[in-house]
C-alpha cells in the first residue's frame, strides 16, 4: 500500500483555490454531515473549540471517506500534541499565533522525524495504515501541509518572512485577532482590520507563498480568491450555519 497524496496541497502548488469550512460542532455526525458537500478542505478546531484527540480523530474518520482534506487546528504549537495528531492521520496542520520565522521553524521541526525534526517515531500508527503504507517514511514530508497562522501586527510584518521558513506551505490571516491587536475587538470584517491584512498578502502572494483565511461572509470570500489572488479561504463554519439557520428559521416563523 502507498501513501496517498494530499490533495489540498497539490491544490496549493498548482496555485488553485481551496475552499474551506471550519468545524467547530466537535461533533463526527455533524462532520459527516457537511463533508458529502464537496469543500476542498475542512479544518477541525481545537484552539478555540472543545476537541480533544478522541474527538479529532473521529472527525477524521468521518472524513475519511470523502474528498475533502482534513486539517487540524491545535491549540498550540506543542510538538508533543503535534506528533499525536499525525499519528491519528492528521494531513495538515494550522499552528496559531506563529509570530517570528523560528517559531515557523518549530511547526515544521514538529512535523519532521529526525534528522529534519524532532517528530517521535512510532511504525504502525492509523497514519500508516498501522504499518501497512511501505512508503510512507519516505513520502510524509512532502505530503503533509503545514500552515502557520498570523494573528497580531508584529508577525504580519514579518510575513514573507514567515512564509518564506523551508516547509511552510502557506500562510493564514486570523481577521479576529489581529482586530483585537489593532483595538477592533469582535469585528474580523471592520475595513481597518483588512487594510493591514491586505498588503501583507499582496506581498507574500508576489513572493510565491499561499495565503488563507477564515471569513463568514462568501460575497468578501470570492472577492479574496478571485481578486487577491487568496489560496485557501474557508467561507463559512458548522457552527455559523447551525445557528444562523436557526434564528433565520425562528425570524421567518415569527414574521
Amino acid at each position: 500500500m502507498n501513501l496517498s497524496p494530499n490533495r489540498f496541497l497539490a491544490g496549493l502548488r498548482a496555485n488553485q483555490p481551496q475552499i474551506g469550512l471550519w468545524l467547530s460542532l466537535s461533533s463526527p455526525f455533524s462532520t459527516e454531515a457537511v463533508a458529502g458537500a464537496g469543500f476542498d478542505w475542512a479544518l477541525i478546531d481545537m484552539e478555540h473549540s472543545p476537541n480533544e484527540l478522541g474527538s479529532v480523530l473521529a472527525q477524521l474518520q468521518a472524513l475519511a471517506p470523502y474528498p475533502t482534506t482534513a486539517i487540524v487546528r491545535p491549540d498550540w504549537n506543542d510538538a508533543v500534541k503535534v506528533k499525536r495528531l499525525l499519528d491519528i492521520g492528521a494531513p495538515g496542520l494550522l499552528f496559531p499565533m506563529v509570530q517570528t520565522p523560528n517559531e515557523a521553524a518549530a511547526a515544521v521541526s514538529a512535523t519532521r522525524y529526525p534528522p529534519r525534526g524532532l517528530r517521535g517515531v512510532s511504525v504502525a500508527t492509523r497514519a500508516n495504515a498501522f504499518g501497512r503504507v511501505t512508503d510512507y517514511f519516505d513520502r510524509i514530508e512532502q505530503e503533509t501541509a503545514v500552515l502557520v497562522q498570523v494573528e497580531t501586527r508584529a508577525a504580519i510584518d514579518l510575513a514573507v518572512e514567515i512564509g518564506k521558513v523551508d516547509g511552510v506551505d502557506g500562510v493564514f490571516f486570523g481577521p479576529a485577532d489581529i482586530g483585537a491587536d489593532i483595538g477592533i475587538l469582535g469585528q474580523p470584517m471592520h475595513a481597518d482590520v483588512w487594510q493591514v491584512i491586505l498588503p501583507a498578502a499582496r506581498r507574500l502572494v508576489t513572493a510565491g507563498i499561499p495565503v488563507g483565511t477564515l471569513v463568514s461572509d462568501p460575497v468578501f470570500a470570492r472577492k479574496l480568491i478571485a481578486e487577491e489572488k487568496f489560496t485557501f479561504v474557508a467561507c463559512g463554519s458548522d457552527l455559523g450555519i447551525l445557528a444562523r439557520g436557526a434564528d433565520n428559521l425562528l425570524k421567518t416563523m415569527r414574521a
